[in-house]
């Protein structure tokens, strides 16, 4: 029989060591069932920092991923700054909106839980396998969600085996879907998805696909007050990454600013 991409690969091992997840050797360790066991956590909602705006789309080599820098607490500006795009392991990215602190707690569980895979069994997870262990996090995650600490990644990367970037979205409860295309999440979404519907086209090369993210995450900060754009004054520019068979590369602020002031020469 196959196994699935976290079942024990080492039927005789008996150490926390044998389970390629990592998640399940924390739930050994503690001797609970970890945070799929709680029900939902007493006491009133708090506020906490959310991450707003994020995007992904799809072009001729992989996979652009890209957020704003704003985050905010009810009509307060939290952070100017936040970083929202991060690379999961060397073929993938995830980028959150949502409850800020419990995203990024979410982000680095999965990263060490990729790579501790990759260690009990030598070998990368499928990016099926990784989109199908994000979305069990987000579904152990329901209760805080319930609570006001809802979590909405995007996940991207390049598939190995089929030679292709794919993306993936989420909903809160745990749901799946892949994009064909492109995708938008978080407060400035429906603007964002609205600019890529028009940007998109089959076929479109990486400086294509970086510009039409730029523009998306502009058009957005322009529809909504707790997306964050551009701003040339300060030096604060959107993150951008590039997933592609050579890897997860960073777009530099310098190469985002181009596709911005690009973006202004086209309206002008």
């Amino acid at each position: 029989m196959s196994r699935g991409p976290f079942e024990v690969s080492n039927p005789q091992g008996q150490g926390f060591g044998a389970s390629p997840s990592f998640i399940d050797v924390l739930a050994q360790s503690r001797g609970d069932t970890g945070p799929q066991g709680g029900g939902t956590p007493a006491g009133p909602t708090v506020v906490t920092a959310h991450g707003t705006t994020i995007l992904g789309l799809k072009f001729s080599d992989g996979v652009v991923m890209a957020g704003d820098r704003r985050a905010t607490e009810g009509y307060s500006i939290a952070d100017e700054r936040i970083e929202k795009v991060f690379s999961a392991d060397e073929y993938s990215a995830v980028s959150i909106a949502g409850a800020a602190g419990q995203a990024t707690e979410m982000v680095r569980l999965f990263q060490v839980e990729l790579e501790h895979y990759e260690k009990v069994e030598g070998e990368r997870l499928s990016l099926e396998g990784k989109a199908n262990r994000l979305a069990q996090m987000i579904r152990q995650n329901f209760p805080m969600a319930l609570q006001g600490l809802v979590v909405v990644p995007l996940f991207g990367g390049y598939d190995e085996r089929r030679g292709l970037g794919r993306l993936f979205r989420y909903d809160a409860t745990g749901g799946r879907w892949e994009e064909e295309d492109f995708s938008a999440t978080g407060s400035g979404g429906k603007p964002a998805k609205g600019t890529l519907k028009k940007r998109w086209r089959p076929g479109l090369t990486r400086q294509e696909a970086v510009r039409a993210a730029v523009e998306a995450l502009r058009d957005a900060s322009e529809e909504d007050v707790a997306t964050g754009g551009p701003d040339p004054v300060r030096g604060i520019w959107p993150s951008v990454k590039v997933i592609t068979g050579e890897g997860v590369q960073e777009i530099s602020e310098a190469e985002v600013r181009s596709e911005f002031e690009g973006l202004v020469a086209e309206d002008r």
